[in-house]
């Protein structure tokens, strides 16, 4: 019997397969980015392998010398998440080979997102990739892959206009906000959260004229640094009772592990507002705020989901670039494709 021929795998779930609650679940942060790693690298047969792990999306991307491997990946992603085998089971989808490329090819440039064409999952590729490098996970078929992806979505971006529109999540909340309000300048909004979605939404909110933008943050000098760029007031994470109750709208966007605006919290501060109701936009995941929150009379709640409706709308206006984008990177993944399938077939290091 001749071996198995050596082949490029992704192993991942999204908002496609995947409602929130599930993804919560499996997101990956650093601890368990690291204890899954360890679980690759001692993998027999896994030579390479990079993770990809945003709001709506858990992949992993690597190189197999056996397709024997691919289970026993399954088993160490349900093993490290806490997920059950069904669960992994259920919401997990495999590609090998070109589909891969393709796959990822379609992720950089935004047109797997939840919100189609938004901006930011490049970077977070980036991110991604500049992780495994230097911590020695990926080799000769993936750094070529991740390369060539990169060159394929600042193309789309540059000869496309898929990034037309209000399609990034903080410009998205801040669609809904101004659906609501319609004047946003009397309206008092607290972002959670001073990192790059919370200074996106904060700049958002600035450009659609809101004029009362507090911003609370673990770190109170970050919080500061924000707010000093929109004329606003900083807080605290201890401040929050507080801010809670004077804002409007809330858009929370921490990296905490847990629930940042609990439910008592959101009980505590309506008590404060005399019937007024709060609008809550959590851009976080693992979420920010209690689901059960929304269950309180004038609370009104949206998630991750939620802003992919809304954003459904743009979308419709650019069906036709979509085509069109997919098109252009299925070109690129034709000639892409047995660069890769040679060094597939190289002798490991």
């Amino acid at each position: 019997m001749e071996p198995a021929s050596p082949l490029l795998f992704f192993l991942g779930a999204s908002h496609h397969t995947a409602p929130l609650a599930v993804r919560e679940k499996l997101a990956l942060d650093e601890t368990r980015a690291a204890a899954l790693a360890a679980r690759l690298r001692s993998t027999p047969g896994v030579s390479e392998f990079a993770f990809v792990n945003t709001c709506n999306r858990v992949e992993l991307y690597g190189v197999a010398r056996a397709p024997e491997a691919l289970a026993a990946l399954r088993d160490a992603l349900a093993e490290t998440t806490g997920c059950t085998p069904a669960e992994i089971e259920a919401v997990l989808r495999q590609r090998q080979n070109h589909e891969v490329i393709s796959h990822l090819f379609a992720v950089a440039s935004g047109l797997d997102s939840q919100i189609v064409g938004e901006t930011e999952i490049l970077g977070q590729v980036k991110d991604s990739y500049d992780k495994a490098l230097a911590r020695h996970w990926t080799g000769p078929v993936l750094n070529r892959v991740f390369q060539k992806t990169f060159q394929a979505a600042k193309h789309i971006r540059t000869h496309t206009r898929i990034g037309e529109g209000q399609i990034s999540i903080a410009s998205v909340s801040v669609e809904l906000a101004g659906k609501i309000y319609g004047d946003l300048s009397p309206v008092k909004v607290l972002v959670v959260g001073a990192g790059d979605i919370g200074l996106k939404t904060v700049q958002a909110f600035q450009s659609r004229g809101a004029r009362s933008i507090t911003v609370a943050s673990r770190t109170l000098s970050r919080a500061e640094e924000a707010a000093a760029a929109a004329g606003g007031w900083a807080a605290s994470m201890a401040d929050l009772p507080e801010v809670l109750a004077g804002a409007d709208i809330v858009a929370s966007s921490t990296s905490a592990p847990g629930l940042v605006i609990t439910r008592d919290l959101v009980a505590g501060a309506m008590r404060k507002r005399a019937g007024r109701p709060l609008f809550l936009v959590d851009l976080a995941l693992p979420r920010d705020i209690d689901p059960t929150a929304a269950e309180l009379p004038n609370v009104f709640l949206y998630n991750l989901d939620d802003l992919a409706k809304i954003a459904e709308e743009n979308l419709a206006q650019r069906e036709a670039e979509v085509s069109r984008c997919h098109a252009i990177l299925a070109e690129r993944t034709a000639s892409l494709w047995p660069q890769v399938a040679r060094s597939l077939q190289e002798p490991a290091p």
